[in-house]
Formats: structure tokens, sequence, C-alpha cells
């Protein structure tokens, strides 16, 4: 397997455990404190609302990182998805950061991490 089909798949599987997490959110599981700033356990309708198209990014964020690793025919442009993943990069380091200053502990100690290592895959991505 390539480093970039490699780092692709590992991309896939953190994005596969933050939908499944997600998903337990929208279903009323008591983790919020580990998602949206930590200040609810269980989360209202409207951060629920959110957790669902967290999801969805999840998947279009998924396949921008199969495509550029050519596990998948791009619909776009090979252009435009290397400037994609480019751009998820930027989007999770913002997450490392924004995760690692949140005031809830659970979500500085999950989230954090779980961020950076998402930035690595794709800045590898953006590299290859």
């Amino acid at each position: 397997m390539a480093v970039d089909q490699l780092f692709a798949t590992l991309a896939c599987a953190l994005l596969a455990g933050l939908a499944i997490f997600q998903a337990a959110l929208i279903g009323g599981a008591p983790l919020g404190r580990m998602a949206w700033g930590g200040q609810h356990r269980i989360l209202p309708a409207k951060l629920r609302i959110g957790s669902a198209l967290s999801i969805a990014a999840y998947a279009l964020f998924a396949y921008v990182a199969l495509a550029k690793a050519g596990l998948v025919l791009p619909l776009v442009s090979e252009a435009f998805t290397s400037i994609t993943v480019w751009v998820m990069t930027a989007y999770f380091a913002l997450g490392v950061v924004m995760n690692g200053i949140s005031r809830s502990k659970p979500e500085r100690l999950v989230m954090t991490p779980t961020a950076l290592a998402l930035a690595a895959t794709y800045l590898v991505l953006a590299l290859h």
C-alpha cells in the first residue's frame, strides 16, 4: 500500500470514529463534555443537529482523502482536490488550537490529539 493510500485509510478510520461518536451524541449519550465546548453532558437539540451536520462533513472529508490517494474517482479536478486537502489540513490544525483551549478538560484530552492526528494525515496527503 502506498503512503498516500495508508494515510487516506487512517484519516477515514479517524473520521469514522468521530462519526460514531457524533451519532452517539445525537442519540443522547452522556458524552457531551467531549464536544461542542463541553458545556452539556447530554446535547440539546441544536447541538444534535450540529452533530448530524458533522457526520455529513466527515463523509465529505473522507471522500476527499480517498480521492487524493486515488482510491476513488474524484468528482472534481485533481487541482481542486489538492487545494481542498490543504484547506482541510488547515481546518484540522485550527481544530487542534480550538480543542486545546477548550474549557472542557475531557474535550482537550480527547479531541485535541484526534484533531492533531487528522491534521497530520491530511498534511501527508497534501504533500503527496
